[in-house]
C-alpha cells in the first residue's frame, strides 16, 4: 500500500504530508479516512514514475516544480464526475426565465462562466441550450453570447477542446434528439462535437483560489459540485470573489448539495421550481 498501516506514525505522517500539498495547490481537503481512495488513485502514478515513497513524491514535485507529476496527482484525486444538463433545472431555468430577462434589461454581450467544467459537459450543455433557444427565439437572445469554462487541469482542458466522447460519456443525460442533432460519430465508436457548439466555448486553465480579475464579470456562473471539496474557510472565500465576478442582480448557479457558506448576505435565493439559484446583491 502506499500508505502501509504497518508502519503506524509513519504512514500518518506521509498522508498528512501528502494531504496538505494537495490542499495547497487544488484546495481539496481530504478527511482523514481517505488513506485507501489516496492508496488507489496514485498507485499507478508512483509506478510509472518510479517513486518508492509518497513524501519522496511530493517532495520532487517540490523542489524541481514538476508540474506534469504535479498534474496528474490533481487529475487523480479530482473527482470528474459529470454529465450532460446535469440536474436540468438550471437549463431550463436558463432558456425559460434567464435568456428573456437578460435579452430585454442589458446591452453587450451576454457572459456566462462555468467554473470546475470537468470534461466540458456542463459549458457544452450551455451551448445547446442557447442553441435552441435562438432557433425557437431567433430575435430574443443576442448573438454575441460568449461562455467561459475553466478548469484546474490542463489534461482536461486539452479534452474539453476536442469536444469528444465515447459511447459511456454520451449516454450520460444527453437524449437520442440531441445526439443526432449535435453530435457526428467518428472513428473508435466515439462522438464528436459539431463545430457551432464548440466555438461558442472558451477554455482557460484557472485555480479557484487564484484571482478571477483576468476572466471580467459575468451574467450568470456556473460552479456547481466543486464547493464540497474545500475547507469552511475557501469556500466562503471562493463564494466572495464569485460574488465580485458578477455583474449586479447576476446569478450564481451551486451544486444541488452545496450552500452559501456565511456568505448570505452577498446573496438572495430565486426559486427555480425545482431547484434554486441566488442572485447577487
Amino acid at each position: 500500500m502506499v500508505f502501509d498501516s504497518s508502519r503506524g506514525s509513519d504512514a500518518a505522517s506521509d498522508f498528512k504530508y501528502f494531504r496538505d500539498f494537495l490542499e495547497e495547490v487544488s484546495g481539496i481537503s481530504l478527511a482523514d479516512n481517505k488513506q485507501y481512495l489516496v492508496t488507489t488513485r496514485i498507485r499507478r502514478i508512483m509506478q510509472d514514475n518510479n517513486l518508492t515513497s509518497v513524501r519522496s513524491m511530493v517532495d520532487m514535485m517540490r523542489s524541481r516544480s514538476n508540474h506534469s507529476l504535479r498534474d496528474a496527482i490533481v487529475d487523480a484525486m479530482t473527482t470528474n464526475e459529470t454529465f450532460w444538463f446535469r440536474d436540468s433545472y438550471p437549463f431550463q431555468y436558463l432558456t425559460n426565465t434567464l435568456l428573456p430577462e437578460l435579452s430585454r434589461t442589458t446591452t453587450g454581450s451576454l457572459r456566462i462562466w462555468s467554473a470546475a467544467c470537468s470534461s466540458g459537459q456542463e459549458p457544452y450543455s450551455l451551448s445547446m441550450a442557447l442553441d435552441e433557444y435562438e432557433r425557437l427565439k431567433s430575435m430574443g437572445v443576442r448573438k454575441n453570447v460568449e461562455i467561459v469554462a475553466t478548469d484546474l487541469s490542463p489534461s482536461m482542458l486539452e479534452r474539453c477542446k476536442q469536444g469528444r466522447y465515447d459511447r459511456l460519456e454520451i449516454v450520460r443525460g444527453l437524449s437520442p434528439e440531441r445526439l443526432k442533432q449535435y453530435f457526428k460519430e467518428v472513428d473508435g465508436g466515439e462522438w464528436q462535437l459539431i463545430d457551432t457548439i464548440r466555438r461558442r466555448v472558451q477554455f482557460r486553465s484557472l485555480n479557484l483560489m487564484e484571482s478571477y480579475g483576468s476572466l471580467g464579470k459575468f451574467h450568470i456562473i456556473f460552479c456547481r459540485n466543486v464547493l464540497i471539496y474545500f475547507t469552511p474557510d475557501l469556500k466562503r472565500d471562493i463564494l466572495q470573489r464569485l460574488h465580485g465576478a458578477l455583474q449586479p442582480g447576476g446569478i450564481l448557479f451551486l451544486g444541488a448539495s452545496e450552500g452559501l457558506a456565511g456568505t448570505t448576505g452577498l446573496f438572495e435565493m430565486v426559486q427555480c421550481k425545482p431547484g434554486i439559484a441566488y442572485r447577487a446583491i
